[in-house]
């Protein structure tokens, strides 16, 4: 399932330089610039409060978005940077860089775990430990998953599910090379104690 790209709205900015942006910020704006794919750049204003809404939803680095520019045709962008007072912590600019829907380019993915019910472990009391909730993938911008899948069924306590168990939607490959973790069924602590209870006594 491919992810829904979300809507971000911007007007164009009037005026360059730190002039144009601090009026921009006089009138509840952040300023930004939009550029890439061999056009001239667009100075845009998003408004602060809706940026700050997007901005806390989380991963706004690593999601594309629909642009949409009053009086131009909405373009795919990523954000490749939010500058913020040093003291406030507050966006004062963003910069936007234009994708084209057969670019590929780098975004976390979310991990879905299923079959939960269908894990021997887990019916034993064992704990699913999430290592990677995201996984950083390359994938096509104009076919975003919306989620990886992580099939529980059968896993017993002490297994380790990597990133090469999971079978990724076709053209998603990951950004590392190594076989990472994406999480483990880890023992019961009482089961873990009594265990080592045994070892020792056997010794």
């Amino acid at each position: 399932m491919a992810r829904e790209i979300p809507d971000l709205k911007a007007v164009v900015r009037t005026g360059t330089g730190k002039g144009a942006a601090r009026q921009a910020r006089r009138e509840g704006n952040v300023p930004g610039i939009v550029y890439g794919d061999n056009k001239e750049p667009t100075p845009i204003s998003v408004n602060y409060n809706y940026l700050l809404k997007n901005l806390k939803k989380g991963r706004f680095l690593q999601t594309l978005f629909n642009l949409q520019v009053e009086g131009q045709a909405d373009q795919h962008v990523v954000c490749r940077g939010v500058q913020r007072d040093v003291v406030k912590d507050l966006p004062t600019h963003i910069d936007f860089m234009r994708i084209h829907d057969d670019s590929r380019i780098n975004l976390f993915i979310h991990v879905d775990f299923i079959n939960a019910d269908k894990a021997p472990g887990l019916k034993r009391g064992g704990t699913l430990t999430v290592v990677r909730a995201e996984v950083e993938l390359e994938v096509l911008a104009s076919d975003i998953p919306d989620h990886i899948t992580v099939d529980l069924e059968g896993k017993q306590i002490g297994d380790v599910i990597h990133i090469e168990d999971i079978t990724l939607p076709k053209g998603v490959t990951p950004t590392i090379a190594r076989n990472f973790v994406i999480a483990n069924i880890a023992a019961p602590t009482g089961l873990a104690a009594g265990g080592d209870d045994e070892e020792a006594a056997a010794e």
